[in-house]
């Protein structure tokens, strides 16, 4: 269900059974020569959506910007300081606790949220903490990139051409939302240097001149992006429905 697609009765019906959410989140950033600069985000809604389908479960606005701060040397990247994502991931929850909502679970289609995420988390039960009262909202994080289910399929279809930056797999994902997207243009080379051992966008640049980092997304195929869904929505239903069950 999805949120902006809903009123406001229809939202109070379904506080009646259920208290939970479903967050995308993702980024806006380059993703290399051939990757499309909103992979993070339409794979983050993409799943979210099927999960919220297949678990019944309301599905809040996407949050499309992200942390991106290295990746500001390519044009068309957007990105959020760490200090205000935390700050409107906080703001996000908080509104939506006020209104009935009490657990949170944030989709994520990028590694540099992990960390703001997390510590807005933090935050949030720290203000319960220091009120000395016991809080009811919940959050947990899934990056989809790390569902178990997902490394056997990635292993044999890309093996090392994975990379941990404008990989086959999110752009074949990203391609299955949006059929038509994948671009065939020529990599040089095909798998792209590798590395973790970057700061700003300037350093980011220079290390990685295409934007690809260890990659080679040319392996992309549209029907990969079908089979990348299946495994991961299957396993984001278990974990929304055990982060439901939870004490």
């Amino acid at each position: 269900m999805r949120l902006q697609l809903m009123t406001w009765p229809e939202v109070a019906t379904y506080l009646e059974r259920s208290r939970g959410m479903l967050v995308p989140i993702g980024s806006t950033e380059q993703h290399g020569p051939t990757g499309l600069i909103g992979t993070d985000a339409l794979t983050a809604e993409g799943l979210a959506l099927a999960t919220g389908e297949a678990a019944g479960a309301v599905v809040a606005p996407t949050l499309p910007i992200g942390m991106a701060q290295h990746h500001l040397g390519f044009p068309g990247s957007a990105s959020l300081r760490p200090s205000t994502l935390l700050a409107l991931v906080r703001d996000v929850v908080s509104s939506f606790a006020v209104t009935g909502f009490r657990r949170f679970l944030f989709i994520n289609g990028h590694g540099g949220n992990v960390a703001p995420l997390r510590a807005a988390f933090s935050e949030l039960y720290a203000e319960s903490s220091f009120a000395g009262v016991p809080g009811e909202v919940r959050c947990a994080l899934c990056n989809w990139y790390e569902a178990s289910a997902l490394a056997p399929f990635v292993r044999e279809m890309y093996g090392e051409a994975e990379g941990s930056h404008a990989t086959p797999s999110e752009v074949a994902l990203a391609a299955y939302y949006h059929p038509g997207q994948l671009r065939p243009i020529p990599l040089d080379p095909p798998v792209a240097p590798d590395g973790h051992d970057f700061q700003d966008a300037a350093d980011y640049r220079r290390r990685f001149p295409d934007g690809r980092i260890g990659s080679n997304p040319a392996l992309a195929r549209e029907e990969h992006g079908a089979r990348i869904h299946a495994l991961v929505v299957g396993e984001l239903v278990e974990r929304y429905r055990t982060f439901l069950a939870e004490a």
